[in-house]
């Protein structure tokens, strides 16, 4: 019996897993800012990766969530919001200091 291999090719693992890429994307370019020493603007890239992963946790159906959902939907979305929120505000008011030791 021959099987398809349809279900397991790279464009059905993006189809997905698109939300996690998603996150991950901005987490990435939030991790290229920190290490250009950008580290206001990197961490305040991974608090909207945060947003974005708790917005989508809430908006997409269980069976599109991919590897978002860890918990509960609400759950997933509060914890997901919560830190998001409180990366972007520490990241918006530390106003002074940098990354390197002098």
């Amino acid at each position: 019996m021959a099987t398809t291999r349809s279900g397991y090719g790279l464009r059905a693992r993006l189809r997905a897993h698109w939300p996690l890429l998603v996150v991950l994307a901005i987490t990435l370019l939030g991790l290229q800012r920190v290490v250009s020493e950008h580290w206001r603007e990197g961490s305040a890239a991974f608090g909207l990766a945060m947003l974005v992963a708790a917005g989508l946790r809430v908006a997409l159906p269980p069976d599109r969530v991919g590897l978002l959902a860890i918990r509960g939907r609400y759950a997933d979305a509060l914890v997901y919001g919560g830190l998001g929120l409180a990366v972007l505000l520490l990241a918006l008011t530390i106003t002074r200091g940098s990354l390197t030791v002098s």
